[in-house]
């Protein structure tokens, strides 16, 4: 098991109109879909994960956006916690296991 918990975020009706009225073709995000996990610092209990997730949801909510449409001028300028939970169905579990034997690696530091 590994100091970390996780957070999973999945897109609601809000973000799939959002991200419909970008343009017309149709294209749109999948709820159900392969989703983005995040690690995130471990937490004991959904007092401390929600404390966490009050913390972290601005870089969230940004990736999530960037990953649907990278031109932040067509972002929602209001990102609040309010919005980010309208915005998106969560999930956050606090047990990680890493079922691997290499190292684990930051891709994004090379």
């Amino acid at each position: 098991m590994v100091n970390r918990g996780a957070l999973i975020v999945r897109p609601a009706q809000p973000y799939l109109d959002w991200a419909s009225g970008l343009d017309d073709s149709g294209i749109v995000p999948d709820s159900d879909g392969e989703q983005t996990v995040y690690l995130i610092p471990s937490f004991e209990d959904d007092v401390e994960a929600q404390k966490i997730l009050k913390r972290i949801f601005p870089e969230v909510f940004e990736r999530e956006l960037f990953a649907w449409h990278t031109d932040s001028a067509a972002w929602p300028q209001r990102r609040t916690f309010a919005i980010f939970k309208q915005w998106f169905k969560v999930e956050l579990h606090s047990i990680v296991e890493d079922l691997c034997a290499g190292e684990l690696v930051d891709e994004d530091e090379f």
